[in-house]
């Protein structure tokens, strides 16, 4: 086990010792989304590349103004761009890469009275799955031998909107707070130069919210009656 799944595993426990009665108030979240995708420094610039944000989530309310939330989700990013010769040629990209993560987020959230969200926090992944394409052929490319990291933390920004019922709209925005790889460029005047590449994310998704309605009532109330 490696550092960040041992500090995440400390976390989870770390919460339900500080709050005994956190089991019995949680709210579950299923979820399913796309992301649009680029990394930074890999020389192709956009958002081109999409991919699945799927999974499930627990809701930790601490008051009816705050909560955490802790999911388990799997991830696609990339990046992507078409051949500059054939540009519609989807069948022999210029660049194609897909790296898929199981990840899990942590997020902080303060609930506005007039039912929006928002969230910060941070996430830690686990590549399961790479496959890159260059010039229109297969890179050999393991999550083992590399050279992409096979960890990858990001923070996230967080925005959610009740659309019906118990259905949440939610918008997220994750960058790599370390780099996945360096990486060495040469053109063709033999020129070299090393560019460190990152994560960059933007995702909309639907969450549907489990025991809501039982979370909000037995929460504990922010406001306090001082006539009592």
């Amino acid at each position: 086990m490696n550092n960040f799944s041992k500090f995440f595993s400390v976390l989870i426990v770390f919460i339900f010792l500080i709050q005994p009665s956190i089991a019995q108030r949680v709210k579950g979240e299923l979820i399913l989304g796309m992301n649009a995708t680029q990394i930074d420094g890999d020389e192709i610039y956009g958002y081109h590349k999409f991919g699945l944000n799927i999974g499930v989530g627990g809701i930790f309310p601490y008051n009816k103004y705050w909560s955490l939330s802790i999911e388990t989700i799997f991830n696609q990013k990339g990046s992507y761009q078409n051949d500059p010769i054939q540009p519609n040629d989807s069948l022999k990209p210029y660049y194609n890469i897909r790296l898929n993560y199981l990840e899990v987020p942590v997020l902080i959230h303060y609930h506005d009275k007039g039912g929006i969200t928002f969230g910060l926090g941070f996430s830690w992944g686990r590549t399961v799955g790479i496959e890159e394409i260059q010039y229109g052929k297969k890179v050999e490319t393991t999550t083992l031998a590399g050279p992409y990291k096979r960890d990858d933390l990001d923070v996230l920004v967080d925005f959610r909107i009740k659309i019906w019922q118990k259905l949440k709209f939610n918008f997220r925005y994750a960058y790599s707070v370390l780099p996945i790889r360096t990486r060495i460029y040469t053109n063709s005047i033999h020129q070299t130069w090393e560019r460190t590449q990152y994560n960059s994310m933007l995702t909309i998704r639907l969450i549907y919210i489990f025991n809501e309605a039982r979370s909000q009532s037995s929460a504990p109330d922010i406001i306090e009656n001082n006539d009592q």
